[in-house]
């Protein structure tokens, strides 16, 4: 008896850029030099949770976001050390990320991490693969 076999394959649609920060600061405190370098209006939202089957409880982590109104642009500002864990385990040595949803033009993105890096108390902010990050499901809300 032979069986048919169909084998399913998806890809994560990964449809966002990921700037990863690091900086000594407080989340709060790095959104007012970010809001107040690039004019942003980085607002605090609810945070993040991420259901894991470590303990039981999710993991929290601090959220931001800014939208642009014209080209419904959004950002996310998101802690990776979060209550119990990190959001991307494997970068630990990155405090926050910002996420970017829809369309940001490759100059703007390029202008946004050369004033990101300006900003004396941000240690280092490189643009990142999601692609290449074990732990992307994570990133996915």
């Amino acid at each position: 008896m032979v069986l048919n076999r169909k084998v399913l394959k998806f890809e994560i649609d990964l449809d966002f850029v990921l700037i990863a920060i690091t900086t000594s600061l407080k989340d709060y405190r790095i959104c007012y030099y970010i809001n107040k370098c690039l004019n942003f209006n980085f607002t605090r939202v609810d945070d993040l949770s991420l259901d894991t089957s470590i303990n039981g409880a999710p993991l929290l982590f601090s959220q931001y976001r800014y939208s642009w109104e014209t080209t419904e642009t959004d950002f996310y500002f998101i802690g990776n050390k979060g209550s119990d864990g990190y959001l991307v385990p494997e970068m630990r040595e990155v405090d926050y990320f910002i996420m970017i949803k829809n369309y940001i033009d490759d100059t703007d993105l390029e202008n946004m991490i050369s004033a990101l890096n300006k900003i004396p108390e941000i240690v280092a902010a490189v643009k990142i693969d999601p692609k290449k990050i074990k732990s992307r499901e994570n990133l996915l809300f």
